[in-house]
């Protein structure tokens, strides 16, 4: 195991400004570290962070400091019965007949809704004028709320956010966060109440109405959900579909292959997802001993597992370092279930129960973007990702002019 002082710090700027070649040298010189300033050990290696996701002997305990706070107990933080229960009551609303024929239609409005807005617009940020506002349009509506709730919803996304990203404990973030929550609560529950008396055909409703076994959800429980589901699938797909839009302008030719066969933005999606990920890490603590790469970690220890770096390991892909949508190594067809050979959604009993929904919102998205930018490119060069915690560029500028 490294000390801190021998390795990467990935609290430095440095580190913020591009973290590959530091996840390199994490992975090929110190893959444990111990972090003083976070608590947290650290590992970097596809096969350690895998283990963290699939063995039982490491749970989501963390989350209690992580999440409740702004969230309240959500799914992430149950395990055993009481996390297979919850899981199969909010889970089918986002896969299958429900996803397809329900909110699917709720996808492609709110994508065009967006879309339309562009025309005219040139250079355009990809970020603010559709990255950022699609999923959480998506996912109020899919909520049934007011369409003029959007901005607020945004702001909240924001807040919470940055509440998560909170590495260094600013106590103004803190704070920002804990008003958010409350005020969230207070704007949700009083609905969850009203829906429970008079269901509609929305997902708030679907929650409300989920039964296993003679078991519901709570309204603190369904609220916590709405306001993971805000964070968790309003971060992943806003930053997917940014860097993946940066991933194919910067190889034009797999940009053709894909404007030529759509089928090919799952590839896409996928490979970006390893190449680079909206969610650079998420934490673990295991409730025994436990042996990774480079020594032991002890029981009810805090793991920082860098999905960003396992993404790049050449112990497990071939040419990491290289944006391939048609690499052999990552399987398409597997990508966005609990099998897949990725780790951007985790793994095991809790792979990430969005992925579908976060598959059909990025087909349907980007799809309906190539179809309104015939020609793209850069407007001014291919900008930088930014964060640590979640990573991506804060401003994606295009061009859409004919040559």
């Amino acid at each position: 195991m490294t000390a801190l002082q021998d390795a990467p710090d990935i609290l430095s700027a440095e580190f913020a400004r591009n973290p590959y070649p530091y996840y390199r040298i994490m992975r090929d010189q110190h893959p444990l570290i111990w972090h003083e300033g976070m608590q947290s050990y650290i590992v970097s290696r596809y096969d350690d962070v895998e283990k963290a996701f699939r063995d039982p002997v490491f749970t989501s305990k963390d989350y209690d400091w992580q999440l409740e706070p702004v969230h309240g107990r959500t799914i992430l933080q149950m395990d055993g019965r009481e996390h297979a229960t919850h899981r199969a009551l909010v889970s089918a609303a986002f896969r299958g007949n429900e996803l397809e024929t329900k909110f699917r239609p709720v996808i492609e409005r709110n994508s065009r809704e967006l879309i339309e807005r562009l025309r005219g617009r040139n250079p355009v940020d990809l970020v603010e004028a559709f990255a950022t506002r699609f999923p959480i349009n998506v996912i109020v509506d899919m909520l049934g709320l007011p369409k003029s709730d959007h901005d607020r919803f945004h702001r909240w996304y924001t807040s919470i956010m940055a509440f998560l990203s909170n590495l260094t404990q600013d106590p103004d973030v803190m704070a920002e966060g804990a008003r958010t929550r409350d005020e969230f609560a207070a704007y949700l529950i009083p609905i969850i109440r009203q829906r429970r008396a008079d269901p509609g055909d929305d997902l708030l409703s679907t929650l409300c109405a989920a039964e296993i076994d003679g078991e519901r959800m709570t309204d603190e429980e369904i609220k916590a959900f709405c306001s993971l589901l805000l964070t968790a699938g309003g971060e992943t797909t806003d930053k997917a579909i940014t860097s993946m839009m940066k991933n194919l302008l910067e190889h034009p030719e797999q940009l053709d292959a894909v404007r030529a066969d759509r089928t090919l933005i799952g590839a896409a999606f996928a490979e970006t997802l390893r190449f680079s990920p909206p969610v650079h890490m998420i934490m673990r603590q295991p409730d025994e001993d436990v042996e990774l790469s480079g020594g032991v970690v002890p029981a009810g220890s805090t793991v920082t597992c860098l999905i960003g770096a396992a993404g790049r390991d050449d112990r497990h892909y071939a040419n990491p370092e290289n944006f391939d949508i048609f690499r052999d190594d990552l399987t398409t067809t597997k990508a966005f279930s609990a099998a897949a050979d990725h780790l951007a959604f985790c793994l095991g009993r809790h792979f990430c129960v969005g992925a579908m929904l976060a598959k059909t919102e990025i087909e349907i998205g980007v799809g309906m973007l190539l179809d309104a930018m015939p020609t793209v490119r850069f407007s001014d060069g291919a900008p930088p990702e930014a964060g640590v915690f979640t990573r991506a560029p804060t401003e994606l500028w295009v061009d859409c002019t004919p040559a």
